[in-house]
């Protein structure tokens, strides 16, 4: 009896870490964390209403003045930059969410429970990838009301959808990374200051030219500055490889930095 009891644990034990249990519990664990986020209004405004009504704004306040200063339509530098902001906005919310279930103990009763302990982490990066999508496709929906329009074919409108995303996972991880080893959400959201510092000292805000001489390189260089400038690029003209080649690195950086910091932090936050 005691050999079929040891029997049965270790075929249990086998079936949470194989790798149908960890897609099974990744899914249903995204499904969890989606719920939760529709349910949640600052989530919802972070994600889908503020950023609408910031593009609106942008383009009754300062959008006639940018196509008089340039001749070009100044949405193909908003809507981009928009859609950034939303992602970042919305990973600072998932991040402060992330930092409460922590406080409360329900990180600690997934890792007791039959779970696989890598669709914790799994399932925050497709419900952020998810969350991101929906977001970036309600500002361009809203763009295209404003007059927004993609001229340089479906696959590079792909692209252009993807840009946020994985600008966006970037920075999720590293709020995941702070999220984890702090128990102030302040800290968290602290960060929504470096996201608002991006948006008005980038190109989608105002014209390169527009910013004074010194600060120029900086704003040309700066993450979301050339993140924008490929997806403008993609959507109307302009250059591509080169703005679209930093992204990837600024991204891609981050993600290499950040990820071991965020999953041992992930883990240890569960094991409290």
């Amino acid at each position: 009896m005691a050999l079929l009891a040891a029997r049965t644990e270790q075929s249990t034990a086998g079936s949470e870490t194989s790798p149908g249990a960890l897609v099974r519990h990744t899914l249903i664990q995204t499904q969890r964390l989606l719920l939760r986020w529709a349910r949640n209004p600052v989530t919802l405004l972070e994600t889908l209403l503020i950023p609408c009504l910031l593009l609106i704004m942008l383009d009754i306040v300062v959008g006639g003045q940018i196509q008089k200063f340039t001749g070009d339509d100044a949405l193909y530098g908003s809507v981009p930059m928009v859609a950034i902001v939303g992602a970042l906005s919305g990973a600072v919310a998932s991040g402060v969410m992330l930092g409460r279930e922590r406080d409360a103990g329900l990180l600690a009763r997934f890792w007791v429970l039959p779970v696989h302990r890598a669709s914790g982490i799994a399932s925050r990066v497709l419900a952020e990838g998810c969350r991101i999508v929906l977001g970036t496709i309600a500002v361009v929906l809203v763009g295209m009301l404003l007059g927004f329009r993609f001229h340089q074919g479906l696959l590079a409108a792909v692209v252009f959808l993807l840009i946020p995303v994985l600008f966006g996972l970037a920075f999720a991880t590293i709020v995941t990374a702070i999220a984890v080893y702090t128990a102030k959400a302040t800290l968290v959201e602290g960060i929504t200051i470096l996201t608002s510092l991006m948006m008005f000292f980038s190109t989608g805000f105002v014209p390169l030219i527009a910013f004074p001489t010194w600060i120029q390189p900086i704003v040309r260089n700066q993450p979301m500055s050339v993140a924008v400038d490929a997806m403008r690029g993609l959507a109307d003209h302009g250059p591509i490889a080169r703005p679209l080649t930093l992204t990837l690195v600024w991204c891609l950086g981050a993600i290499v930095l950040f990820a071991v910091p965020a999953a041992i932090g992930f883990r240890r936050a569960s094991r409290r």
